[in-house]
This record gives structure tokens, C-alpha cells and sequence, in this order.
């Protein structure tokens, strides 16, 4: 046989032996795609798992401001615009997150016991802005997949956000992101393959009212008032935005309603005027007790002592953050806070 023949006859056994090679690789490890995992035997190994806490497959359309959005991918780094969005995204399981801060990262709320556990969980959690600003710089370096803002939010810099990654909005002329945080949870699941998760965070919410409102029923007709305490001012919180309270566990407004500051503000001669019978103080300092607060003052006063509700006993100090703010975590702690010190025993 000539060397040509043989050369030729290498060959083909060589793609034959290589072609064998491949279906047998092929029928043993899981394909990269189905596993989402990587190609390890830990990663296929750990899919099952990954599976149970999403729903769906990708690619998936979702709901996004001005219309639908096709998000090709399970996001593995999802970056939020919208300050107001942070506390709805700690529940969820990714493995990073960046975040844009309502307030400064230094002695923020991000380190109180409510929070920090979600925090903790995250692989890599990075903060891309602060006190409500966006630092695009700080983007682009985080490189996420999936950027989540608010349409009317983060309308200003919506064409840089557009440039950096793929962005779905949040529709804030239909969603009050301040007030129904489960329609905004909802959409979040959906963004990341995860509505069984968000789910289970409303139904617990809805679960711990139902339970609360029926130990709270002996306080019905007893007045209720809920102000912000900070350093130099108290604020009188307005009813509408604490219906997860007032209506979730039945509570009633002080029958001198009329008498509430309209800018919110109040003093302590008007905070007897409204005199109510209990009193939850939500403290904005709360987990950095060396910092003042303007109640401290008032305590030292006869007007303050003279109080139905600190004559009662009856004044609540919790975290105003987290009670007072706008997501899941945050008011299920104001929830089981409230109840625990309002139930008679």
C-alpha cells in the first residue's frame, strides 16, 4: 500500500475515533445549556436544586414599561437603578447584585439585623449609587445583565442606562412603588424566573395581617399614631401610606385626625393635641444609638409625661427604616413588631 493510501486511511480512523469520543462525552455529562451550571459534575450535580427555586425557562417576556421585554437569559448579575427597589430584590436568590442606596452607604440600614442577612447571601453585592443618584461609572464597572429602573424614577438617564445593558422598567405611572410593593415583588420574580418566591414573600405578609388583626381586635377603637422621629425633627406619618398597618391589622387613626400637620412636621404641644392612646415612634438612628434624636428632649417634658400613651405605657420604638419604608422585609418586621407590643397578654 502506497504512503498516500495510508496517510488517507490515518485519517479517516482519527475523525471516526474523535467523532466516537464526542457522542460518548455527549451521552454522559448534561448539556451546558440544560444545567446552567457550567460543565462540572458539581454544577449538574446542583441543578436540581437551582431548579426549584425558579419557575419558568428562558428565554422568558416580561411586562416593561412602554411594552413587553424578552430577557434571552437567566440574569446571573442584575443591577438596580431605582433606589426605591432595593429592599424588593433582597428576598430573591442571585448570585450579584449591585444596588443604588436611598441613603448614604455609611452606617445605613443595609446593617441592621433585618437586612444584613440578605445582604450576607449575595456572592458579590456592590453598591452603584447613592442617596438616590445612579453612578454610571460605578455601572459600567459592575457590568450586570439586567438592569431593573423606574420609568419615571430614572427617566433622566434612561438612554445611558440603555447603553450599558439590557433594562426593564417599572411601570410608576400604573405601580406605586411606595405603596404596593407585591405588584413591584411580582415583577421582580418574573424578571429573574423566581414567582414562586416572590409568592411566598406576599403570602407570609398577608398571613402575619390576618393573624395580627385578630390578636390586635381587643385594641379596636383605640387610637393609633405613627410618627418619624429624626434628629432635629418628628414627623406625623401620613394614613396612606401605612394601610399594610392601619388597614392590614385594623388599627384606628386618632379621632383628631384633622389637627395632623399638613407638611407633617409636628411639635410636641401638637403631638397632645392629637393625643393618642398608643404611640409608635419610628426612629431613623435605630441602629446607631450615639446619634440624637429630637425625642430625647421631649421625654424631659411635662407635656411629654402627661401623655395618654406614655402614661399607659403604650409607646412603641421601633426601626422607622425599615417599618416606615417601602418593602416586604422592612414592614414584616413592623408587622411582628407591632403586634408583639400591642397584644394584650
Amino acid at each position: 500500500m502506497s504512503r498516500k493510501a495510508i496517510g488517507m486511511f490515518a485519517m479517516i480512523f482519527m475523525i471516526l475515533l474523535a467523532a466516537a469520543c464526542s457522542s460518548s462525552q455527549q451521552a454522559q455529562e448534561p448539556n451546558d445549556t440544560a444545567a446552567g451550571s457550567g460543565d462540572t459534575a458539581a454544577g449538574a450535580a446542583a441543578q436540581p436544586k437551582e431548579a426549584s427555586k425558579t419557575d419558568d425557562t428562558f428565554p422568558r417576556k416580561v411586562e416593561s414599561a412602554g411594552g413587553g421585554v424578552t430577557i434571552e437569559k437567566r440574569p446571573q448579575k442584575v443591577a438596580l437603578a431605582s433606589w426605591q427597589l432595593v429592599e424588593m430584590m433582597l428576598p430573591f436568590d442571585q448570585p450579584s447584585v449591585g444596588v443604588t442606596l436611598p441613603f448614604a452607604a455609611a452606617n445605613s440600614v443595609l446593617e441592621s439585623e433585618q437586612l444584613k442577612p440578605h445582604v450576607d447571601k449575595f456572592k458579590e453585592f456592590k453598591i452603584v449609587g447613592e442617596g438616590t443618584k445612579v453612578n454610571l461609572e460605578a455601572l459600567l464597572s459592575y457590568g450586570p445583565n439586567l438592569i431593573i429602573a423606574g420609568s419615571k424614577t430614572n427617566l433622566a438617564i434612561k438612554e445611558q442606562l440603555e447603553q450599558i445593558a439590557q433594562v426593564v422598567w417599572i411601570d410608576e405611572e400604573s405601580i406605586n412603588t411606595r405603596t404596593e410593593w407585591p405588584k413591584v415583588v411580582s415583577l421582580i420574580g418574573s424578571f429573574l424566573g423566581q414567582e414562586k418566591r416572590a409568592a411566598e414573600l406576599i403570602e407570609k405578609f398577608a398571613a402575619t395581617q390576618k393573624a395580627g388583626k385578630q390578636k390586635l381586635a381587643v385594641r379596636q377603637g383605640e387610637s393609633v399614631l405613627f410618627v418619624q422621629v429624626r434628629d432635629k425633627a418628628v414627623y406625623v406619618m401620613q394614613p396612606n401610606t401605612l394601610l399594610p398597618y392601619y388597614d392590614g391589622l385594623g388599627l384606628t387613626l386618632p379621632k383628631t385626625s384633622e389637627n395632623m400637620p399638613a407638611n407633617g412636621q409636628i411639635t410636641l404641644e401638637g403631638l397632645s393635641v392629637i393625643n393618642p392612646d398608643h404611640l409608635v415612634l419610628g426612629y431613623f438612628n435605630y441602629t446607631n444609638k450615639s446619634l440624637a434624636a429630637l425625642t430625647d428632649e421631649w421625654e424631659k417634658s411635662e407635656v411629654w409625661k402627661s401623655l395618654k400613651a406614655v402614661k399607659e405605657k403604650q409607646v412603641y420604638a421601633l426601626n422607622g427604616e425599615l417599618a416606615m419604608g417601602l418593602g416586604p422585609i422592612g414592614q414584616q418586621y413592623g408587622l411582628e413588631s407591632i403586634i408583639k407590643a400591642m397584644e394584650k397578654k
